[in-house]
């Protein structure tokens, strides 16, 4: 295999960081091979005058990133899983998914008040629809706003009192050292995460077999058995953005059990379908399908419908 492999990645300070965890791992397995890093563009971070959610979410952080890998401009590129769409380009692979870091959402607050300790009215930051609805559905009296920017922006916002308390994503916090700042760490079986949240995911061209195997060598089988089943059950409801669905696995060793929550929201936050499911390690991909078919059963479809004119009305604010 060459010497040297060229990596695609957005160029933010997390995106970078996720890289840097990557080579680290990858040059315990091989220490002659260099790495070129090619910070590459994409249009969610082009388009940053719109909250996320407003914006089509398929490979808004990932098309154009993979299109230099089967364009052969890199080698092979480095995603958080979340933003990996169910379905990938036809010439592609997820050759290696990694450990997995934290999946928990958590709360930052200038004052360090947990959330249930916030003063009524006070106005929590997020870019996420997930989160939004699931603060609304815990306390209605909040008033949630969107937030872009990197995560130094988004702390610095908080910090400031431009925001009572934001909500982000440990598995971000922690790659960048910035733990000091987490108000309260929410309980993912109560406060679900995004599908993925946490997870990374390496892509390279299918043909490139060399390159596949080097990369699976830092492959996490029970991080993919998860992936696996939370990448089914997003891939058969077609959540996304727009519509806000939280899913979450974890693994039981001593069984060899999936154990998969998952919650979708009416868009007043008033009203919510969610299961918890137990399945087969070696059925990730039939776990996840068995959740999303409960949910769209019970009514997913009905709840969705409401979300269109919400968003809207979100996008005012």
């Amino acid at each position: 295999m060459t010497r040297k492999l060229r990596i695609g990645t957005r160029g933010s300070k997390l995106a970078l960081a996720q890289t840097q965890i990557v080579i680290k791992a990858l040059s315990h397995q091989n220490e002659t091979i260099e790495y070129e890093i090619t910070p590459i563009k994409t249009r969610g971070d082009l388009d940053n005058s719109k909250p996320l959610f407003y914006l089509d979410k398929k490979g808004i952080f990932e098309k154009e990133i993979n299109e230099s890998v089967v364009k052969k401009d890199v080698d092979f590129a480095i995603h958080s899983v979340k933003d990996v769409p169910a379905t990938i380009h036809e010439d592609l692979v997820i050759a290696s998914i990694p450990q997995r870091e934290s999946v928990i959402d958590v709360l930052i607050s200038k004052s360090r008040k947990r959330l249930d300790q916030l003063p009524i009215g006070s106005i929590i930051g997020t870019s996420s629809l997930r989160r939004a609805i699931q603060i609304i559905s815990f306390r209605n009296d909040f008033k949630v706003i969107p937030l872009r920017g990197n995560i130094d922006t988004r702390i610095e916002k908080a910090l400031k009192g431009e925001y009572d308390a934001i909500i982000l994503a440990e598995a971000g916090l922690k790659r960048l050292g910035k733990e000091q700042y987490i108000s309260e760490r929410f309980d993912p079986k109560k406060f679900l995460p995004a599908a993925g949240q946490g997870a990374l995911a390496l892509v390279c061209r299918k043909t490139d077999r060399k390159l596949v195997k080097f990369l699976h060598k830092i492959e996490h089988v029970p991080t993919r058995i998860s992936i696996n089943a939370e990448r089914s059950f997003i891939s058969k409801i077609e959540g996304g953005c727009r519509f806000p669905i939280a899913a979450y696995t974890n693994l039981s060793p001593k069984n060899h059990k999936i154990n998969f929550y998952a919650k979708i929201f009416s868009s007043d936050g008033l009203e919510h379908i969610s299961i918890k499911k137990i399945g087969d390690y070696d059925q990730p991909e039939i776990v996840g399908n068995m959740v999303a078919s409960y949910l769209i059963a019970n009514g997913a479809l009905r709840l969705a419908e409401g979300w269109d004119k919400s968003l809207n009305e979100w996008n005012k604010k």
